[in-house]
């Protein structure tokens, strides 16, 4: 079982996405995002399969939420920074994200 510590752990913190491209070199449907997370953290990069739920051009300036202490991760030619968080749902990944326009880089509590 998981503690609230580990919980505690995670940094999670609102993002928008600022720049979206197709992941031509991903082994699965992905999009290659640029967010931005506020002046504390600033832009970080993700690779996120949401291809199926969203088009690029409906996700810039969406907000998101995202794990951003986790260690870079390189998928194929790019190097994720960040890990988007959704919802593995039978449509396809659902982002979550805030109900109300908030802060970026304000962080889940």
């Amino acid at each position: 079982m998981a503690t609230f510590e580990d919980l505690m752990k995670l940094d999670i913190r609102v993002g928008e996405i600022i720049k979206v491209e197709f992941f031509e070199k991903a082994k699965k449907p992905a999009y290659k995002l640029w967010i931005d997370f506020g002046d504390e953290i600033g832009i970080k990069k993700s690779s996120a399969q949401i291809t199926k739920c969203y088009n690029k051009e409906e996700l810039i300036n969406k907000q998101i939420l995202g794990v951003v202490n986790f260690p870079e991760r390189q998928i194929a030619d790019f190097m994720s920074e960040v890990l988007v968080l959704g919802i593995y749902a039978e449509q396809g990944v659902v982002l979550i994200q805030p109900e109300h326009s908030v802060k970026k880089g304000d962080k889940l509590g």
